[in-house]
């Protein structure tokens, strides 16, 4: 959480919207750990890392729309779904991301 702190505060000061997305389960092999964080702005600005790169790209999408609704959500990525094959995850191993939005 240390790592996105800074630009989670540079963002709300700044008065844009942000989500936090956790990875909150790591099935097999997975390039970030169990925890690993990644915030992300309205405006489609992201600190941290999920995945190390594998997923950003669509969780930024996820959190976009969570900003848009306020519901948060959780997503599965992993080598035998679909859209992570499109998205890069070639690890051999799932994650599941939790993605909420940050409430002042």
């Amino acid at each position: 959480m240390r790592e996105v702190l800074p630009d989670i505060e540079r963002w709300h000061a700044a008065g844009k919207q942000v989500a936090l997305a956790t990875v909150v389960k790591v099935y097999g092999s997975a390039p970030r750990p169990l925890g690993a964080k990644m915030a992300i702005s309205e405006a489609g600005e992201m600190a941290g890392s999920v995945s190390g790169g594998c997923v950003e790209g669509a969780v930024v999408q996820e959190a976009l729309d969570v900003l848009k609704t306020g519901q948060a959500r959780l997503i599965e990525y992993g080598i035998a779904d679909e859209l992570a094959m499109t998205v890069g995850l070639a690890c051999g191993g799932n994650i599941q991301v939790f993605v909420e939005p940050v409430n002042w």
